[in-house]
């Protein structure tokens, strides 16, 4: 098994309750080192640096991912795998592209994700400012390919709209965390809980 946890934006008094109990059971923990293994040092018993070099070449992209699938898959299949990052493991991270090639090797390995404080809601604070209204986060194109909707009560309604802007993928997740939690995919309810949350993607 392979789980990657975010370690929050480089505070170590940032790290999740559960990233710390996830680092301390795991068998092996995979860091890109820097901060993210200075983060780790103090819960995990076996770390491993992996190294993932800066560059936009597509194909030493590929090579680094196999290379760094490959180191983690024995610790994986045996036992219980972390790859521990900066971040949250699900925006804008090196993880994405290295489970993708994990999986393709093994397509039967779970992989799951803990999510970690982002430099997206982490740098409202260290700015002091509120956010209140719609907002885009984007590492480069102008025009989002996701959307996150917050307090979304009329999912359908709201994926009717989001249609003629091209999106065709939705997710909602009602109550998530919470007693009751449900994850509507495909077929979407008419109404929702307050605290919904819609993800609407171009695919």
């Amino acid at each position: 098994m392979l789980t990657a946890v975010g370690l929050g934006p480089g505070d170590a008094e940032l790290l999740t309750l559960k990233a710390v109990r996830i680092l301390k059971e795991a068998d092996t923990v995979f860091v890109p080192g820097g901060i993210a293994l200075e983060l780790v040092r103090p819960y995990a018993k076996t770390i491993v640096t992996l190294e993932f070099p800066m560059t936009r070449n597509e194909k030493e992209i590929t090579a680094c991912m196999k290379r760094n699938a490959e180191k983690i898959l024995p610790a994986a299949k045996s036992g219980n795998a972390v790859f521990g990052l900066i971040g949250d493991p699900n925006y804008y991270s090196t993880f994405s592209r290295l489970a993708e090639m994990v999986k393709a090797l093994v397509p039967d390995l779970i992989v799951e994700t803990i999510p970690g404080i982002s430099s997206i809601t982490a740098v409202a604070s260290h700015a002091k400012i509120p956010v209140n209204g719609a907002f885009m986060v984007t590492d480069g194109p102008v025009i989002p390919s996701t959307k996150i909707l917050m307090k979304v009560t009329r999912p359908r309604t709201a994926a009717e709209q989001l249609k003629t802007a091209g999106y065709n993928d939705f997710i909602v997740v009602e109550r998530m965390y919470m007693e009751g939690e449900k994850v509507y995919r495909g077929v979407l309810p008419e109404k929702t809980n307050y605290f919904s949350i819609m993800i609407a993607r171009k695919v």
